[in-house]
């Protein structure tokens, strides 16, 4: 399998936006810190979680057509590349559109911290210290139920991800507060002066 600055290397590649990068980043910390929960291979699920997205720039499938856009021409590259099967797999499973049907634990943990992960980002840049350490999980779920707030955030998948995982809602949330707490400065959420 490619390496972790193989998989990085193809993400900025494929994507010029800082935010995405960061959003690629947030996911990563989180399915690898369930793969270390459940014991599976960290850097096999760490790649995945990096590279869910990397196509998205580039073809965005505002239409979800589930054969062409992302995550099916990212799915293509990647297997050229010599992606392992269950990585390109959890990458098409993570889009419902595709109709590629969740079956492994990464599928369900890549899917369950995709959108969380980006809705915990919009949760600490509205603190004013930017940080993801004022984040708290109480404070998360009062914000899933603004419906204002974040509105490209799919709510139903947040609590979907966490029911595949097989754990609460406030599980969830505080299990990837804690990983994303992790790379806080690697995505200009730790509360250090913005510039």
């Amino acid at each position: 399998m490619p390496s972790r600055e193989d998989a990085w290397r193809l993400l900025c590649e494929y994507t010029q936006n800082e935010n995405l990068r960061r959003h690629a980043l947030g996911v990563e910390a989180c399915v690898r810190a369930y793969a270390r929960k459940f014991n599976a291979d960290e850097e096999l699920w760490g790649v995945a979680a990096l590279l869910h997205d990397f196509d998205y720039e580039r073809w965005p499938n505002q239409e979800h057509s589930p054969t062409s856009g992302h995550p099916t021409e990212g799915s293509l590259i990647l297997r050229r590349a010599g992606y392992p099967d269950e990585l390109i797999h959890a990458i098409l499973s993570h889009a419902d559109y595709t109709g590629v049907a969740r079956t492994s634990p990464l599928d369900h943990a890549l899917f369950a911290c995709d959108e969380l992960s980006g809705f915990l980002v919009a949760c600490a840049l509205v603190k004013p210290t930017r940080s993801l350490h004022d984040v708290e999980t109480s404070s998360v779920k009062k914000k899933m139920k603004d419906k204002a707030f974040a509105r490209g955030v799919n709510r139903d998948d947040i609590r979907q991800g966490a029911e595949e995982l097989g754990l609460s809602i406030d599980e969830h949330i505080a299990f990837c507060i804690e990983a994303m707490r992790g790379i806080a400065a690697e995505i200009g959420l730790d509360g250090a002066a913005q510039g």
